[in-house]
This record gives structure tokens, C-alpha cells and sequence, in this order.
């Protein structure tokens, strides 16, 4: 792992704007790969569903990302992230459906794309670091503050193994809020990852706000060094909704 250099001497110093060749020195400890498998319990919620499942996870970096859901060892949903949109299976109920960028942005008045979720999920940057950003040391992070359009992006990174901790994101004028805790550390590799998430999202509806919560936590992660696969055909008679 590369190794963060503070300044010269040992002095910390709080609080400060760094000049743009010390922000370069912040080197975000992220997940390489090609090909990215797990095994993962999840828990979905939000003012309507209360879903527990187990999920197995393969992604092939920077195209796609595929999830199986089963519960109770029976197989209930398909979930195909690509560049371009998000279908999800249901296989009990036999529909499907499918959510375009455009429409969980504006939903959400965050930028939603395939790079921020398959960051998310490996606890890599959403937003790639830029000279423009700043960099705050605390005496617990050092936080890498960064601008979305209008959305705030807070990365807090742990001093000793350069890996994201937390990240807190919040669009002004709506006020909606995102919050990505990471937890359990273990090595895959020569990579951090973190074993455990919770993804907290506060955001407006006509109704009021709603809280949607995901937790992960992993049994099971692996950087591949083979291809996977990642079958996912719907059947004609599945109805879309």
C-alpha cells in the first residue's frame, strides 16, 4: 500500500486548505480489479418494504454489475446494473423492471450512474479526486471534500490505512442526504475492502421525506482472476411494470 506523507516534519496541522501539490499527496487507498465476486447478506428498507436476503454479487469493472437475491434457498430476484440502466427480476411475482439515470437522479437530486454505484458498492470514490478539492486533517480523518454539480461529497479517510470510512453527501436545496458508513476491514488480496456498509438515503417526495436504509455484509469477497458470467434473460411472458 502507498504510503500518505502529512508534510515534512511530524506536525499535524488542523483545519487547513492545502496548495494543489499537497493535495496530490492524498492517495485514496481504492479496489482494483477486473472481475469482483461475493457472497453477501442484505437488508433493504424504506417507508414501504422490510426485505432481508442473501445475494450473490459479481461485477466486471467499469461495465457491470450483477446480483442474484434468494431467500429461504429460494431464488427471487435478478438485479443487472450497466452503463445505461438498472433492471431488476422479480421471479415469484414474473415481472420485471427497469430505471433509466435520469429518472433516480432526478428522484433523488443526486447524480446516479453506474460509476457512483459500482464505487459505492467496492467503498472506492464516487466523484475521482481533482485539484480543485480540498483536503481538512482532523485528529480522526482526513477529509476529502469534494463538489457534484450542487451535491456536497464529504470522503472521510482513515490516517493509517488511506481507505474511505464514511462519506456524507448532501444537495443543498433539497436538502437530501446520503450517508455510506464502511466497516469490517479485511484484506482481498492487496486491496482493504470493507466487509460491512450501511447506505443511509434521506430525500424529498411530494409526500414528505423518506428514509431508505441498505445494509451489506459480506461472507464472502474475491478478486477474480478468470471471467465470470452474467446470465440474465428475461422471459417473454414476464410482464413489464
Amino acid at each position: 500500500m502507498s504510503i500518505f506523507i502529512l508534510s515534512a516534519c511530524s506536525q499535524r496541522f488542523k483545519g487547513i486548505n492545502w496548495n494543489l501539490l499537497d493535495r496530490n499527496k492524498l492517495e485514496v487507498q481504492e479496489i482494483d480489479f477486473e472481475y469482483f465476486s461475493g457472497k453477501a447478506k442484505v437488508n433493504y428498507k424504506d417507508d414501504k418494504l422490510d426485505i432481508k436476503a442473501k445475494a450473490n454479487i459479481r461485477v466486471r469493472k467499469d461495465s457491470v454489475i450483477w446480483i442474484s437475491f434468494s431467500a429461504i434457498g429460494i431464488q427471487g430476484a435478478r438485479c443487472l446494473i450497466n452503463k445505461d440502466s438498472i433492471t431488476i427480476m422479480n421471479m415469484v411475482k414474473k415481472e420485471y423492471y427497469v430505471f433509466n439515470y435520469d429518472s433516480l437522479s432526478k428522484q433523488f437530486n443526486f447524480d446516479v450512474n453506474y460509476d457512483a454505484i459500482q464505487a459505492v458498492a467496492l467503498g472506492n470514490l464516487i466523484k475521482k479526486k481533482d485539484r480543485v478539492d480540498e483536503v481538512e486533517d482532523t485528529e480522526d480523518y482526513l477529509i476529502l471534500k469534494q463538489k457534484s454539480g450542487g451535491v456536497s461529497i464529504n470522503n472521510f479517510v482513515n490516517h493509517k490505512t488511506m481507505k474511505i470510512e464514511r462519506v456524507e453527501m448532501l444537495e443543498p436545496n433539497s436538502k437530501n442526504t446520503a450517508v455510506i458508513r464502511y466497516y469490517d476491514f479485511q484484506m482481498i488480496e492487496n486491496h482493504g475492502f470493507p466487509y460491512s456498509a450501511i447506505i443511509s438515503l434521506f430525500y424529498k417526495v411530494n409526500a414528505g421525506t423518506l428514509n431508505t436504509v441498505i445494509e451489506f455484509e459480506y461472507s464472502k469477497a474475491e478478486i477474480e482472476d478468470r471471467e465470470l458470467k452474467f446470465p440474465f434473460n428475461i422471459p417473454k411472458k414476464y410482464e413489464r411494470k
